[in-house]
């Protein structure tokens, strides 16, 4: 089933997509929960009613709405590096032997049709088209065979990177963690529907196909992401997991070609849909409040 999260008449819902059109949750559950964190953490209790309701018609387009990253307040956000072996031999890095982990902030999540802001700071933007990862359980040191237990569901993200603030230095947080700089959706599918390791995966930059892989050359797949991670510290429902990018980066051109301002970037993976989001010139302003 296809979960989303998203704005109609100045108020944020959330809903089940079927056919192309939004089966309002609250409107045939009362008692559903209002926020998707809130959902994913009692998928249990409410599973079966939400099954029945894949039976309604719809009473909204997609395009009457606001679509919202399908979880817009993540505990966590969590990114995983060279894990595909074209994107490590365009940017002169070896195969991994040890997962590369690095964070990236909550305030970066963005709405799957929003804009990605250019920083006054850089001119370094480049894409990176993502499968991500939704954790749908609390859980620490689950092994692989049993991380199944644990992935709530799967969509499309794009990693999006400031080059020259990433690689300044040996910590990559700061260069990931731009506001606007994870735009992800544009919908939730559960993980019964998906086969993680099958997915065409793909990015274009202006009608440009940029991007073009298949999960299935993922180094270190969902499940060994997860039983990794989890060694280290506890998930929690709602945690994004970025799983990594394919080869096509800008960055690994010669020279790099960096994302500039209109610049329309769209990321697809099969069966999960895709997000497109337009380069925004940021204005520096202060905010305070």
């Amino acid at each position: 089933m296809k979960l989303v999260s998203y704005l109609a008449h100045g108020q944020r819902r959330l809903g089940l997509v079927v056919a192309a059109k939004i089966v309002e949750l609250s409107a045939h559950l009362p008692d559903t929960p209002d926020t998707m964190l809130d959902l994913i953490a009692r998928w249990d209790c409410f599973q079966p009613q939400l099954l029945r309701l894949l039976h309604f018609p719809g009473s909204l387009d997609l395009s009457e709405v606001q679509l919202l990253p399908p979880v817009p307040n993540p505990r966590k956000v969590l990114a995983i590096g060279l894990n595909y072996a074209d994107h490590c031999a365009e940017v002169g890095r070896p195969l991994p032997t040890e997962q590369v982990w690095f964070a990236k902030a909550a305030s970066s999540v963005a709405a799957p049709f929003g804009p990605i802001e250019l920083p006054v700071v850089s001119e370094h933007l480049d894409h990176e088209c993502e499968l991500v990862a939704i954790v749908g359980k609390r859980c620490r040191n689950v092994p692989r065979e049993r991380a199944k237990e644990v992935l709530f569901g799967y969509c499309a993200g794009n990693d999006v990177s400031v080059r020259d603030w990433q690689l300044r230095t040996g910590q990559w947080t700061l260069g990931k963690s731009f506001d606007t700089h994870a735009p992800i959706g544009p919908w939730i599918t559960t993980a019964d529907e998906v086969d993680p390791l099958n997915l065409g995966i793909r990015c274009w930059v202006n009608g440009e196909l940029r991007q073009n892989s298949n999960t299935r050359h993922l180094i270190f797949d969902p499940a060994a992401q997860i039983e990794h991670l989890t060694k280290v510290m506890t998930l929690e429902p709602g945690d994004l997991l970025f799983t990594g990018t394919c080869g096509g980066v800008g960055h690994g051109r010669k020279p790099p070609v960096w994302l500039k301002e209109g610049d329309l970037v769209r990321v697809e993976i099969d069966t999960l849909g895709a997000i497109e989001n337009r380069v925004q010139r940021g204005t520096g302003a202060m905010k305070i409040g």
